[in-house]
């Protein structure tokens, strides 16, 4: 970067820089020239302040085109939390990764009303830039991490790489897939599609060895779903993630309890574990507080909102779990589920997606969310799983149909809704990212998926891609493979199925096509295995610009030549060209 640049950088960072606390007291911006000499020290006179350490890492999340949310933990070393009233907070942001090129600092603080966590919406940002963030308490400073602010809507874009993960159940294993993730060196984001947590006790639900779930048992309360993300926190592996890459996340159902949905859950019974209302509640209020996701302030619970990145993309994230999801039904036959008043999303989630969905004029729309989303015709599937010869010894039968019915399956009148407007408006370059199911998937999405006949004719409406698990099981080794085989041989738009390994997808996408890439690590289970891909593996799919049926078996994207992790230098220097400056409110 040349002086001149560095200069207008620094002084609009000084001039607008401001930060906005959800997670603690209040804060204040820092003018670049008044600040210490040393970057990350909270004033002069430290005696007086808690000691701390920063045992949970740093993360970032959200990013816009002038902000970014920055998050950490301090935790009180020398006294009992609950003596401690208040911690300030000091945090710095800097343009390169030794904290010397600063362009500004903010100062909050925190205290047990939030866990002691720092979380702050980090504004006055230049669009499309990668920036470096330490905090500090006393003497104590975190980690370094790494971050970006995405390109402006309507900024010329022509490639993005981000890595898609979900469903991460610490007691069920080895956290090798975040390490793979973590290893990539080029990514400009994660989405994370929810399960960054579960709530089952020891040996309900994984029993790894050394990886007992904390508190020892099933979480209900505000303090247990605290001390359960403290405890998924403290993973080195998803650390590293966090800390070189901004991520983007949603909740699915074990942030709270399995299945659940609006007003209960399947895990959850009201005559010994209290009020649904309460622990949903709690719940949530945890998975704010430890998660670097932005809150609106006149929404409170809400995480359905979209990001731009250029005019490549533009990003829905859904919540089709808590806001508006009715109970499910329990039968694939219960005609109840084709009803036009059942809901998975509330009528303003809808409305506010199909408004997006209709506007955007990014070449590429893409959604994340939490269910799959491309039907199953189920009863079919398990008949000619039968004629493969796959009993139902180890349970396939019911672990089908039951996911099945808390997919979009199970509230047809809601997906129907969506299709139309893709079909009514033609809009192209959908395609669909879906966690929860612990399996792998490429689906063409159809108006009606059922008219084999119709569907060779006409292009598919949007496809679908559902991320593997970073630990949670699948279906088990000795049926997996015949069951994907009925799968496919029932439901021809379901074009790659795989449904035992965890793994993660890396997508790259360009102006003229979207390539998901499915990697597999060897092991969960052997520590010297961590992060080791298994190449034989790998699976390529995507949609070409402009139609939404998937090839399979191209080549593999070339990674970028100038990396983006922070554990990863550039290959040469950046060259940086004065970005348009807009005002910030």
């Amino acid at each position: 970067m040349d002086k001149q640049r560095r200069a207008v950088v620094k002084g609009l960072a000084a001039a607008s820089l401001t930060a906005l606390t959800a997670c603690g007291g209040s804060s204040t911006d820092t003018p670049v020239a008044d600040l210490a000499p040393a970057p990350g020290i909270v004033g002069d006179d430290t005696a007086s302040q808690p000691a701390v350490a920063f045992n949970h890492g740093v993360a970032s999340g959200d990013p816009l085109a002038d902000r970014v949310i920055l998050w950490t933990r301090v935790t009180p070393t020398d006294e009992l939390p609950r003596t401690v009233s208040s911690i300030p907070v000091r945090v710095t942001v800097a343009l390169d990764r030794d904290m010397r090129d600063v362009v500004g600092q903010f100062s909050t603080s925190t205290g047990p009303e939030r866990d002691f966590c720092i979380k702050l919406d980090a504004a006055g940002l230049q669009p499309d830039t990668w920036y470096y963030y330490q905090f500090a308490a006393g003497n104590q400073r975190s980690p370094v991490g790494r971050t970006r602010t995405f390109p402006g809507a309507g900024m010329a874009v022509e490639r993005a790489r981000f890595a898609v993960v979900s469903c991460s159940n610490y007691a069920y294993g080895l956290f090798s897939v975040y390490k793979a993730v973590s290893e990539q060196a080029d990514l400009d984001f994660i989405l994370h599609l929810g399960d960054y947590i579960y709530e089952y006790g020891p040996g309900e639900y994984g029993d790894f060895p050394g990886r007992d779930p904390l508190p020892a048992h099933e979480i209900t309360s505000l303090a247990d779903y605290r001390e359960r993300h403290a405890q998924y926190k403290t993973d080195t592996n998803l650390q590293a993630v966090h800390q070189q890459f901004p991520m983007i996340c949603i909740w699915d159902d074990h942030e709270s309890a399995n299945d659940s949905y609006r007003d209960g859950a399947e895990n959850h019974t009201e005559a010994t574990e209290g009020a649904w209302t309460q622990r949903r509640s709690d719940a949530i209020q945890a998975y704010f507080e430890w998660l670097p996701i932005r809150e609106v302030t006149s929404d409170s619970g809400r995480i359905w909102r979209d990001f731009a990145f250029g005019n490549l993309m533009d990003l829905f994230m859904l919540d089709t779990r808590l806001e508006g999801r009715d109970q499910p039904v329990s039968s694939s036959a219960d005609p109840e589920r084709f009803s036009a008043e059942r809901r998975l999303v509330s009528e303003d989630q809808m409305n506010w997606l199909l408004a997006g969905l209709t506007s955007s004029s990014a070449r590429w729309r893409m959604i994340g969310q939490q269910v799959m989303f491309a039907e199953l015709n189920v009863l079919r599937t398990l008949d000619v799983a039968r004629t493969l010869g796959l009993d139902d010894s180890f349970g396939f039968n019911g672990q089908l149909l039951s996911l099945n019915m808390d997919q979009w399956d199970g509230y047809v009148a809601d997906r129907e809704v969506i299709l139309r407007t893709l079909a009514a408006e033609a809009i192209d370059n959908t395609v669909i990212f879906t966690g929860d199911i612990h399996t792998s998937w490429a689906n063409e999405v159809y108006a009606d998926s059922g008219n084999l006949l119709e569907n060779t004719l006409v292009s598919p409406l949007a496809a679908e891609f559902v991320t593997p698990s970073v630990t949670s099981p699948g279906f088990p080794e000795q049926v997996a493979d015949l069951a994907a085989l009925a799968v496919r041989t029932v439901n021809p738009h379901m074009k790659y199925v795989e449904l035992k390994t965890p793994g993660f997808i890396l997508v790259d996408v360009t102006t003229e096509r979207t390539q998901a890439e499915f990697y597999y690590v060897r092991s969960i289970r052997e520590r010297d295995l961590q992060g080791v891909i298994d190449p034989a593996m790998t699976k390529v799919v995507g949609v070409d610009s402009g139609s939404s049926r998937i090839y399979q078996d191209r080549a593999l994207s070339e990674p970028r030549a100038i990396r983006t992790a922070l554990f990863h230098p550039p290959v040469r220097p950046p060259v940086r060209t004065p970005p348009v400056r807009t005002a910030v409110s």
